[in-house]
């Protein structure tokens, strides 16, 4: 049952015939869309594992009857039909794939997301170096969008401020294996001190009354009220105003939300540029299925009764976007882009790099490096900042400032630990590669990487030491040769059966 308040402001926003065609979209089923990785694929495709030194997998002695595997991951019996909006979005059938269920997405290939959710970070307009921040990031679907774009360049901060779900957020961004990612835990007032005018682009995903999310979760229609969508506003405008403060001049910054009411969309976005006047409204790419925020929705905001509407601010508000579920193929949302006036600053870091200890100074990580790296990251760590906290190393984005007094749950990208005199891998690192940037990988078919997840070793022959296990061409973990059997390293917390 909706909120008989949330009809009545329906019909005061639309036609009787559209409020009908609203209210009969609740009713279907929701559709279920994956993003696929543009940094694990390279967008176009993988590196061919076959350029590299690979383990015949014949040599896979436990399952020698199953299919061999592929260089690159295989999608075709899915079914997947285009998302309109964004060139890798995919819509699935829950009856012919379940793609939470496959080691693909272990590996992380794609990302399980809302459709209408990917519009925000394509309006972002972002390129690789550039310094990105996503303020109210969890569970990390739009900051991995937006990771992905970088390409591994640059730095992107993600933040968000609950604890439970700021680690969800940092379990996402490493299964997704971005090297230039950084997670905190914090609230956007202590970022600014860090951050003042600093970032090229941001993202505010904002809290909201979640009305476009009614159809697929009950407790936002349950704990709904006027009084809830006015406070969402009120939060959303300091958001917003530190947001402005941490972005570069010259910079773009997009709001975005998942609800309908005026009050949270166009109101808070004329708001802000009412006390904003270096920022501006860029229109942002558009299809046919999108509609225009609208200036006369201004009227239902109650807190700019009796205030004179600025024509200019409100004529701009026709160059946001809404999304209605009865006219997409997704829930409902409202997207805006602002630029802020001036001169975009250089990509290039301006700011002493942070102390770190290069391999030369940790013997068993340099000997790791001289036995087994090609390129890439591994190499990058010859000359980049790398981060010693007790036994644990970490590789930190030269683009990132000293975040000291700010709970940060992931620094940079695990390197790995210390043992002794001994160097162990991260399981971060190995997401993070690629199969040309390591000197021994195993490539595993989907079933194997199946037993594999589940914590099963097996029979190899080949050279003993660190292997990159890969699933159909595409990194997924470690394990580690000796006499003929590879020992799983794939992290306990994280085996699960997908069978």
């Amino acid at each position: 049952m909706l909120p008989i308040e949330f009809v009545n402001k329906m019909n005061k926003m639309l036609s009787k015939e559209e409020v009908q065609a609203l209210l009969d979209s609740y009713e279907r089923q929701n559709y279920q869309a994956l993003r696929i990785n543009q940094w694990k694929l390279k967008t176009d495709g993988i590196y061919e594992t076959s350029e590299v030194q690979q383990v015949d997998p014949e040599a896979l002695k436990s399952q020698p009857d199953l299919e061999a595997p592929k260089s690159q991951p295989d999608v075709s019996a899915w079914e997947l039909r285009q998302v309109p909006w964004i060139k890798n979005g995919f819509y699935y059938d829950e009856e012919v794939v379940r793609p939470g269920k496959h080691p693909y997405h272990e590996a992380g290939v794609y990302y399980i997301q809302e459709p209408s959710a990917m519009v925000p970070g394509e309006c972002l307009d972002i390129e690789p170096g550039m310094r990105v921040l996503d303020l109210c990031a969890a569970p990390g679907g739009k900051s991995t969008q937006l990771a992905a774009k970088l390409m591994g360049q640059g730095l992107l901060v993600s933040n968000e401020p609950i604890p439970n779900r700021a680690k969800i957020l940092s379990e996402n961004i490493e299964r997704l294996g971005f090297p230039n990612a950084v997670v905190t835990n914090a609230y956007p007032k202590e970022l600014v001190p860090h951050f003042p005018s600093f970032f090229h682009r941001i993202m505010v995903d904002a809290p909201c009354s979640g009305e476009g999310m009614f159809r697929k979760n009950e407790m936002a229609r349950d704990e709904w009220s006027e009084e809830n969508v006015l406070h969402c506003h009120e939060r959303q405008m300091e958001i917003l105003h530190y947001a402005a403060d941490m972005l570069a001049p010259g910079g773009r910054m997009v709001f975005s939300t998942c609800t309908f009411s005026p009050e949270e969309n166009e109101g808070t976005i004329y708001e802000f540029l009412e006390s904003h006047p270096e920022f501006h409204i860029v229109k942002p790419r558009m299809v046919d299925e999108m509609s225009t925020g609208e200036p006369e929705y201004l009227k239902i905001c109650s807190y700019l009764e009796g205030k004179e509407i600025h024509p200019e601010i409100a004529s701009s508000l026709r160059d946001t976007i809404r999304l209605w579920p009865h006219r997409v193929q997704g829930e409902g949302h409202y997207v805006a882009v602002l630029e802020k006036d001036g001169t975009l600053p250089d990509f290039t870091p301006d700011f002493a790099k942070q102390k770190s200890k290069k391999p030369a100074k940790i013997p068993a990580l340099q000997e790791f490096l001289e036995m087994t790296v090609c390129s890439g990251i591994l190499e990058d760590l010859l000359y980049k900042n790398l981060k010693v906290q007790g036994d644990q190393i970490y590789l930190i984005p030269v683009e990132c400032p000293n975040l000291s007094g700010i709970k940060v749950l992931r620094p940079g990208l695990h390197i790995g630990t210390m043992k002794k005199e001994r160097f162990e891998p991260a399981h971060a690192l190995a997401l993070a590669l690629h199969a040309p940037e390591y000197g021994r990988v195993a490539n595993l078919s989907v079933e194997q990487a199946i037993d594999y997840i589940n914590g099963l070793t097996f029979k190899m022959e080949g050279d003993k030491g660190w292997y990159l296990i890969l699933v159909d061409g595409v990194s997924l973990g470690w394990g580690k040769l000796a006499g003929g059997t590879m020992k799983n390293h794939y992290p306990k917390g994280l085996r699960k059966n997908l069978k």
